[in-house]
């Protein structure tokens, strides 16, 4: 990949940045600029500074020295990773509340109807509901809209893939990519910085090292830095041993030594106290044995009111099965998993486990841990003995010591603790079973790039059963064999491979179902250069047509999905596949070219 060089306008540069928390330094002396065009991705291990950063940069929190110094009058927006509301409010509330200038009745109502619009592209179909009683990821969404509706010119994103579903994300990879608005943004989505970004900055050993290119790039520039860096520290650990040989001579004689040479000495030593070896997370657990009947489903449902979750599900996991699950929020997928293990009931049918089945669940919530506890204690209190791999003995405190928590961190009370050190910790829980079946509800929410690789290691070469409900692309294309495709109404479909075989299939069939377009010759005349960031009168026309068909499209969609979901016989099934097909791919067609143009004044 070429590099990406920047010759723009500066919208933002950060001067000697420092910052530590009691005696804990997390980066120094940190210098970098952001540029027009650049779409930066973050890039740390957990408790490194990533979102510190952020919040340093968005004003949330003050730097120990240093500045942080913005171009004027620059609109930026913002996106917590955990967006705060105002009580009570609306999504339409929400987004309408804004700093932007509209000069007249139209253009309010122009503006009311893209936020209409866009909270519709991403499923919040009902705007006049409370936040407070959507679900987390569906708030996640109104936050963002309202990011995007502001028209910033840098937008700075906290772990923005966290609670969001794969449909979602990929519309936001998309938008980004597609869009003018310059980034800055912390994530672990792996596929979503490949995609998206044109530089990386991580951090690492208190400092920032910049890549120009995305993650892929990034990765392979990171590996001959860090091998040019373990050359270069054992030439100076070479030279440090020659030097000690001639301090030690005649020290009584070392007043008439060279004092340069002294320097240098002792310059050599502090550069030779450099630690290039990573600590890791261990997870050196095995499963305890796991006979061959796991679980058979035989005929069950589950609904809440007129919502089916599972409509006669019936099915056999096999031994070592690894199972991804995706679908849209609410399909279903965390009540499908708490169904298996008991911990909700069906309304009809019934779970067959087999008896050597010891689940291990990692779920979203996580464990219901005392934050007034210590993590020792935590853990303490699960069990005083830990035996693992049928014969390895661990105290609890030798135990965390496998997931990074140093005898100090094991002192920390719980509320202390970073969302990925909390992720640590139940991991330590939930693998200090030695469980045969690990069901993972969205375990890459909180866990850095680096741990999300080692998990992925562990999975892979994992002796038991696995179900992954997570919305992470790469993360479930390396570890499952197949996905359970929830589409809502109680409909599950059984795909036979990883995420991205499944994406490329319904990108086929979408094709195949959808009707050939005849080309046209353009007939429009060549026209003169104009500013290409105002709408046209053809263009505002376009746009408000646009409105108008595609609240259209949904309405048919939605006609045609309720047809589906009916259970009854449908006569011209075929015709309707291939309209369903098609109204889809004039969805995604029209919604991308709104998007277009409502990014113009």
């Amino acid at each position: 990949m070429q590099k990406y060089i920047s010759m723009a306008a500066s919208y933002l540069q950060v001067e000697n940045l420092t910052k530590s928390y009691g005696d804990r330094l997390l980066f120094e002396d940190v210098t970098f600029g952001v540029y027009e065009g650049d779409k930066i991705g973050i890039i740390a291990k957990n408790g490194t500074g990533k979102s510190t950063l952020l919040n340093l940069i968005a004003g949330k929190e003050s730097p120990d020295s240093g500045n942080i110094i913005f171009r004027n009058g620059l609109r930026t927006g913002i996106l917590d990773q955990t967006p705060v509301f105002g009580e009570g409010m609306s999504a339409m509330d929400y987004c309408l509340d804004t700093d932007l200038k509209f000069h007249d009745e139209t253009d309010a109502i122009s503006y009311a109807d893209r936020v209409r619009q866009l909270l519709s592209q991403l499923g919040i179909n009902d705007t006049g509901t409370r936040i407070d009683r959507l679900s987390g990821g569906q708030a996640k969404r109104v936050a963002l809209a309202k990011v995007i509706l502001s028209e910033p010119e840098l937008i700075i994103l906290d772990e923005p893939t966290n609670h969001l579903d794969i449909g979602v994300i990929e519309w936001l990879e998309n938008w980004l990519t597609r869009s003018r608005v310059t980034l800055l943004m912390v994530t672990h989505d792996r596929y979503f910085l490949d995609r998206v970004t044109n530089k990386i900055i991580e951090i690492d050993q208190r400092q920032i090292f910049t890549y120009d290119g995305n993650y892929d790039y990034y990765l392979r520039r990171r590996q001959e830095r860090i091998d040019a860096m373990a050359s270069e520290l054992a030439k100076v650990k070479n030279t440090l041993r020659k030097e000690q040989e001639w301090m030690r001579r005649q020290p009584q004689a070392r007043a008439g030594k060279a004092k340069y040479r002294i320097d240098a000495f002792y310059d050599l030593k502090s550069r030779s106290r450099v630690n290039l070896s990573e600590e890791n997370v261990d997870l050196n657990v095995k499963s305890s044995y796991i006979g061959s009947k796991i679980f058979e489903a035989e005929g069950v449902s589950k609904r809440y009111g007129d919502k089916v979750i599972l409509d006669d599900f019936t099915y056999t996991f096999a031994r070592y099965e690894k199972l991804g699950i995706i679908g849209h929020n609410g399909a279903g997928k965390s009540t499908f998993i708490k169904m298996l293990q008991g911990l909700v009931a069906a309304d009809s049918g019934e779970w067959n486990v087999g008896e050597t089945v010891r689940f291990g669940y990692y779920s979203q919530e996580g464990i219901a841990f005392d934050d007034n506890k210590r993590v020792i204690d935590a853990i303490t209190e699960i069990a005083d003995d830990i035996v693992v791999n049928g014969d390895q003995r661990y105290s609890p405190m030798q135990f965390l010591t496998h997931f990074l928590f140093s005898p100090a961190d094991q002192q920390k009370y719980i509320r202390t603790l970073s969302g990925g050190e909390r992720a640590r910790l139940h991991l330590a829980a939930v693998l200090m079973r030695s469980p045969n079946f690990l069901i993972l509800d969205e375990p890459t929410n909180d866990l850095d790039i680096v741990t999300l690789g080692i998990l992925e290691d562990y999975l892979r070469g994992f002796k038991g059963c696995l179900i992954v409900v997570s919305h992470d692309r790469f993360f479930l294309d390396s570890i499952v064999d197949h996905l359970f495709v929830f589409e809502g109404e109680g409909v599950i479909r059984d795909f036979p491979g990883n995420y991205t075989e499944y994406r490329a299939y319904e990108e086929e069939r979408r094709k195949l179902s959808a009707p050939e377009k005849p080309v046209q010759a353009s007939k429009e005349k060549p026209r003169r250069e104009r500013d290409s960031n105002k709408m046209t009168f053809k263009e505002r026309k376009e746009f408000e047509s646009l409105t108008e068909e595609i609240d259209s499209l949904n309405v048919e969609k939605a006609e045609l999905e309720a047809i589906f979901n009916s259970g009854a016989v449908v006569t011209d099934i075929a015709e309707k596949s291939a309209r369903y097909e098609e109204v889809k791919s004039l969805l995604d067609e029209k919604e991308m070219r709104w998007l277009e143009l409502s990014e113009k004044n």
